[in-house]
């Protein structure tokens, strides 16, 4: 069966306000989601599952899924703050989304396949989607042999400010062996830095592999994402803004010997909106892609 492709977007409304994440980036009008769905059926992906919230339904349905279903099976599953396991509630005051982890645990009725995971708002870029799709036809639906997309760090900072970004160490095989959370990286020169809360510099090649929430798992993972989630919600559930984030939860799963996650170099460069002037910048990295022959001038016509 071909792979699925999971879009993240419960969350789309928190950065601007609205749908502003769905804006035109493209000379058709075509917003990065576009692109991503453009990008996976070119790679042989055959469904996309949007995890979204209720109130975003209409506007994706004719906002967004229009351009493209008669080309891909598209469905939806709901992220809710009260969609939680028996025997916890929703804290007073309570109004943050429980995060990635949660969000991929609402799809589990609408995922039978093996499946690709990404944010909604990230512009991951051709290449990949297939080294990605690559992995996901050759995996097993019943190992727990999961893979990440390791993006090169130089290719994902903004000229606008730091970026927060899982920084990767892997084995010689390949394997993620580590995440390390950097909350505020920022170039230096050729290189970059993170300045961590108690400020100490940490200084950075711009060469490491770092995690942009693209990621590659089979049924298996839904075996693991419940217990997790419960235990996250035992130790955090009570506070008003903890979040319970997937490469957090690979990284227990791998370092609980109960998962693998190989890690896949690509040389596609991410573009994102972290901060209102990204927008231009990535209105011109893609002309600058279709001027290149990657895309055409209108992707749906």
């Amino acid at each position: 069966m071909s792979p699925t492709l999971v879009v993240l977007a419960a969350g789309m409304g928190s950065r601007y306000g609205g749908l502003k994440q769905i804006d035109p980036m493209g000379p058709s009008g075509e917003t990065i989601l576009d692109y991503s769905v453009y990008d996976a059926l070119r790679a042989g992906f055959g469904r996309v599952v949007f995890i979204i919230r209720p109130d975003f339904e209409d506007a994706f349905r004719t906002g967004v899924a229009a351009r493209f279903a008669d080309r891909i099976d598209v469905d939806f599953a709901f992220q809710t703050l009260d969609r939680l396991p028996s025997g916890f509630v929703v804290p007073d005051g309570r109004e943050k989304p429980w995060g990635t982890t949660h969000a991929i645990l609402c799809a589990r009725e609408q995922i039978r396949d093996n499946f690709a995971v990404i944010n909604a708002d990230d512009f991951y870029g051709r290449d990949s989607y297939g080294v990605l799709a690559t992995h996901l036809n050759r995996a097993a639906s019943s190992s727990t042999d999961f893979a990440m997309v390791g993006f090169t760090l130089r290719n994902t900072l903004s000229a606008h400010g730091s970026v927060a970004r899982g920084v990767c160490a892997a084995s010689a095989e390949g394997f993620l062996t580590a995440i390390d959370e950097m909350t505020k990286i920022e170039r230096d020169g050729s290189a970059a830095k993170n300045t961590r809360d108690d400020g100490t510099i940490v200084r950075l090649s711009g060469d490491e592999p770092v995690s942009m929430n693209m990621w590659g798992f089979t049924p298996r993972l839904f075996d693991h994402l419940d217990r997790v989630f419960r235990e996250f919600l035992v130790a955090s559930g009570s506070e008003s803004k903890s979040e319970c984030f997937i490469p957090l939860t690979v990284g227990q799963l791998v370092n609980e010997g109960v998962a693998t996650c190989r890690v896949l170099r690509t040389d596609s460069s991410w573009f994102g909106v972290t901060y209102r002037e990204d927008k231009e910048v990535v209105q011109a990295s893609i002309a600058g892609l279709i001027k290149r022959g990657d895309y055409p001038r209108s992707l749906w016509s």
